[in-house]
């Protein structure tokens, strides 16, 4: 058998054994974050955020076809798709690093022996199988987002290259050159992550034609590769985009003719230019200037899936990120302008002051015939910039974790010095090495990691290094060794990638050098562009994956490193089999062993489910806000996909900023009829009415919302304020509010049952908890004064209460979901505010639990939502407690015992069974409550005599937050259980409070 052959069938191996790694493990249905937006938006070709993936979406949409109209299988296919695209980056990788290895062992024309070809197989699948089973690349691989069918573009990039070196000197040889540029093409319709190869396939092609490579060739290599990437980013991607904007512009505003015809013009000179260029290059046997046409051209086609999103715009779906359906709007949506800039070179420090603001280009929206003026452009001017910020972020969250990382105090200005050192400390070390060591040293657990010591820390399982680097590791607490995530590698595929680069450097510079810059640009590049401020909402190890790639392909040389020491001792075929063997063991065998519990998410459907009750929580044909992605997502897709309450519409309020998606809750979608909101598009479009402040004119008494939303929406110049520009603007004269409450209204809508009449309110009063209103903020006073009670209106229960916009006291508890009730309250607590038949009826006959008690395995934000099952569960059982429904709250004790999880998930998850046994007290059910407070006091036990021996071993006080935490809950468990007569229990735990306290007692200040 030739070796073509053998290559091709080993790599086909590596796949098979990845795909069913893959679909074995995959998520059934939808996951959290954008994956829910995806999905929807795949199977109706809708419009995502910035800025956007429309390949993806439409191959993801061939992968749902294989549902065959199943609603609830629309998902699980397109992770198959996910799966298959990541095993196929896998089969990519293996003839990656067997090009590689072959460069290395055979001289050209030199017959390939028996050893050689175990040697090079055997680098090939241990690399490949070991990036299979690599954390980050794992977890992207079994859902359906962007980062899994990115890597394989990336894969299939830099197999051509290689495949372009080794027929270079055949004629025809620049079709695997013409290949790539197309592949990027089209992988800028996937995610921009490709691109970032190109400086890596740049010093390919130059040491190819390069017989003696130079110090001076190389730099000027690495500048062309730089600038290349910066075309594509800049120069096609955006300013191609940008020229075609200002063309339409020129020709409507100017010439009078119909949106999108500047744009037809550009394009035709845009085609007719290449053509013109290739032919002339074609005439005059100009070679590069005929690739590097081509290969734009090539580029541009590879673009043009983009045409999607304008096209589907156009069709103006449910779903409809930033309303992409003109030339400026698209040019919006690509420059991601939603999410704003942050500073690389030059910018502020965080304690920068703010001395003016600049203006800069003109902004422009689509009008009626023309395009109309929205504005400019606007930045600051800062007092004192620095060069290369990383520390610049205002927000008062921010500026405490600077300070308390850095050691700074409140009168310091950071340097350039302790920018770059944040750099290292946090953007490298945090962010990035930490995600690293994940993969190829071990995994402390898959707590959200903030750069405490004991959540989501790297961890080999060697104890001693451990020690040195996390604190005294003697008695690990449930957190780290009874979680999922808790991945020991000891080190063995860290050493074994670092043996295959030293040897790869020694053997072939060249080549070495370019994994090296593949590794470089892929991740630490990554670094410095992202200028990542702290406290992300998420882990974002999956944007490095590329970077593991590459390492990926070191740990298959390692292979040869280790058969070139062996073959000293034995013949070289047992030598590459006794290497091939070892390298297994080092990196995908334990790999697989300790990573497939904390990614077999097979049995999981939190996403799905918590989205089904969310929006069962939902009288018919309701009005529900929203915030983030986790409680947005995955209700778009439950709506969209599974078509589940179709009648509810969702308001996500971080979008409801925006001019597009006001216009969108005006018209009906799904089943569900058009928002109450009476503003006209002009008086909310892109410019008007932004931001509109507060400016107190001490009225008597509580104003009407309607009078004030009049105000806000006036155009009299009387009605607006003179800011210092000469700019006149609306403003709120008072923040006290009042909106007159129609009884009749509210009992004809059956908002309150008849039996509760007498509690309705004349009236809602409450004060406006900000100093200035949006345009998103506007929309909601539109609604609560024009909707008169018709339809239920609701805030996720995940909404931040700020921006309940005061109405607090008016919101009741109906399970996942808070209802607006015009309800005398009779307690100023607002966590007794519940509505208990309709929870009652939820928590029993709607609400379904994604199968947290029996999954294999729960994804941090999946066991965060644990604590809120455990808050509707407990606030069920104590508002039926107090109705005197106590058979009732023993049914869904019952439930709860039925569904939730005995494991915790961390100290939120321990303080939902504490409030737990406060009910079964109260249900005289002492048995299961003094269990569940032994339970959580076992687990405080163990969680703080961790912390107080690493807090011992580093000298300092660590896990703050949780040691305070714990020690409450503790004393409250002792002071519970003592009033409930649970005597011995009662002075157990006061013994275990104030042992744990003195151990802690150096660190606490004295009362």
């Amino acid at each position: 058998m030739n070796y073509s052959k053998i290559n091709n069938l080993t790599g086909w191996f590596c796949f098979l054994v990845a795909a069913v790694t893959y679909i074995l493990t995959l998520e059934p249905s939808v996951s959290f974050w954008d994956c829910g937006e995806f999905i929807a938006s795949a199977l109706k070709m809708q419009v995502v955020h910035q800025p956007g993936a429309p390949l993806f979406l439409m191959i993801q949409r061939f992968f749902s076809l294989f549902a065959f109209g199943d609603l609830q299988k629309i998902a699980y296919f397109m992770n198959v798709g996910s799966a298959l695209a990541s095993a196929a980056t896998i089969l990519f990788l293996f003839w990656t690093t067997t090009a590689l290895a072959k460069k290395v062992l055979i001289k050209e024309n030199e017959e390939i022996t028996t050893g050689n070809l175990i040697a090079i197989m055997g680098a090939g699948a241990v690399g490949a199988l070991a990036y299979t089973f690599s954390d980050s690349f794992w977890f992207s691989a079994v859902e359906s987002e962007v980062y899994a069918l990115s890597s394989l573009f990336t894969a299939i990039v830099v197999w051509a290259i290689m495949k372009w070196e080794a027929h270079a000197n055949e004629p025809r040889a620049d079709k695997w050159l013409l290949f790539i540029a197309y592949i990027m093409g089209l992988s800028i319709g996937i995610h921009l992550l490709n691109l970032l190869t190109i400086p890596a396939l740049a010093f390919v092609y130059y040491f190819k034609k390069t017989d003696k490579p130079t110090t001076s060739g190389i730099v000027k290599t690495g500048i062309v590769g730089i600038l290349i990437l910066a075309i594509i980013q800049y120069g096609i991607i955006q300013y191609l985009v940008s020229f075609g904007a200002y063309f339409d512009l020129f020709f409507v505003n100017t010439l009078g003719m119909g949106f999108g015809s500047g744009v037809a013009v550009f394009a035709i000179l845009v085609i007719a230019a290449l053509v013109l260029g290739i032919r002339y290059s074609i005439k005059h046997q100009k070679k590069v200037l005929n690739l590097a046409l081509l290969s734009t051209a090539l580029i541009i086609f590879g673009y043009g899936s983009f045409a999607m999103i304008v096209i589907r715009a156009k069709a103006d779906p449910n779903l409809n990120n930033s309303d992409p359906d003109n030339a400026f709007s698209f040019l919006g949506y690509l420059n991601r302008e939603q999410y704003g800039d942050r500073p690389l070179l030059f910018g502020p420090n965080y304690n920068s002051q703010k001395e003016n603001i600049t203006q800069g280009k003109t902004l422009y929206r689509k009008g009626a015939e023309k395009y109309e003026v929205a504005g400019k452009k606007t930045d600051y001017e800062y007092d004192r910039t620095t060069p290369f910020p990383r520390m610049y972020s205002d927000d008062a969250r921010h500026v405490g974790y600077y300070k308390d990382m850095m050691g700074f105090d409140d009168a310091h200005f950071p340097t350039l010095f302790d920018n770059i050192g944040f750099l290292f400390s946090y953007q490298i070390g945090q962010m990035y090495m930490r995600y690293f060591m994940w993969n190829f040293v071990g995994r402390q657990n898959d707590d959200q990691g903030q750069g405490s010591l004991y959540e989501g820390q790297w961890l080999s399982g060697v104890k001693p290094i451990d020690g040195i680097m996390l604190g005294n590791q003697a008695n690990l607490p449930p957190s780290i060794k009874d979680s999922n995530a808790y991945n020991r590698f000891f080190f063995l595929p860290l050493i074994l990638g670092l043996l295959g680069a030293i040897w790869h450097f020694k053997r072939n510079q060249k080549d070495a050098g370019i994994v090296a810059l593949l590794f470089f640009f892929t991740g630490i590049a990554i670094v410095l562009y992202l200028n990542q401020k702290p406290l992300e909402p998420r882990e974002r190890d999956y944007a490095y994956t590329g970077s593991f790639y590459a390492f990926s392909i070191w740990i298959g040389l390692g292979v040869l490193a280790i058969r070139e020491w062996l073959m000293k001792k034995i013949t070289p075929a047992n030598g590459a089999i006794a290497a091939t063997v070892i390298g297994l063991f080092a990196a995908p065998v334990i790999m697989a062993a300790q990573g497939w519990d904390d990614h077999d998410r097979s049995t999981k459907m939190v996403a799905h489910d918590i989205a089904v009750d969310y929006l069962q929580s939902c009288a018919p044909n309701a009005i529900l806000f929203t915030y983030g992605d986790n409680d947005t997502y995955p209700l778009w897709y439950a709506q969209e996909v599974e078509n589940i309450r179709p009648d509810i519409r969702l308001v996500n309020l971080s979008l409801f900023d925006t001019d597009w998606y006001i216009n969108g809750m005006r018209k009906k979608q799904n089943e569900s009829a058009p928002l109450p909101i009476s503003m006209k598009p002009e008086q909310y479009v892109q410019g008007v009415r932004d931001v509109m402040y507060y400016q107190d004119y001490k009225l008597a008494g509580s104003v009407e919302l309607a009078n004030i939303l009049g105000v806000l929406l006036s155009d009299d110049p009387e009605d607006k304020l003179a800011l210092q520009d000469g700019s006149k603007e609306n403003f709120i004269p008072t923040k006290n509010f009042k909106l007159t409450v129609n009884k009749d209204d509210v009992l004809k809508n059956g908002v309150v049952n008849a039996s509760e009449a007498d509690k309705i309110v004349p009236e809602l009063q409450w004060t406006f908890n900000k100093n200035y209103v949006t345009k998103g903020t506007l929309a909601m006073f539109d609604i609560l004064v024009h909707n008169n009670w018709k339809r239920p209106i609701y805030f996720a229960s995940t909404v931040p209460s700020d921006q309940y916009n005061g109405l607090d006291k008016y919101l009741y508890n109906e399970g996942l979901a808070l209802r607006l009730l015009p309800l005398q309250t009779d307690t100023a607590d607002k966590s007794e505010l519940i509505n208990t038949p309709a929870l009652y009826n939820n928590v029993m006959n709607k609400f379904v639990w994604g199968n947290i008690k029996n999954a294999k395995y729960l994804d941090p934000q999946s066991s965060d939502d644990i604590s809120i099952f455990a808050n509707v569960f407990n606030n069920t059982i104590s508002s039926l407690i107090k109705a005197g429904r106590k058979a009732d709250a023993e049914k869904v004790v019952n439930r709860y015992y039925e569904v939730m999880p005995e494991k915790f998930y961390g100290m939120r998850s321990m303080m939902g069974s504490y409030f737990m046994a406060e009910n079964l007290y109260l249900l005289n059910d002492t048995k299961r409550a003094n269990a569940l407070i032994e339970k959580s006091a076992d687990y405080i036990q163990k969680e703080l005599t961790y912390l107080a021996d690493v807090s011992q071993s580093k000298g300092k006080f660590i896990g703050g937050q949780n040691v305070q935490l714990g020690l409450s809950f503790l004393n409250q468990m002792a002071k519970t259980t003592a009033e409930n007569k649970q005597t011995k229990l009662s002075e157990k735990l006061m013994h275990q409070f104030e042992g744990l306290e003195s151990r802690f007692s150096a660190y606490f200040a004295p009362q």
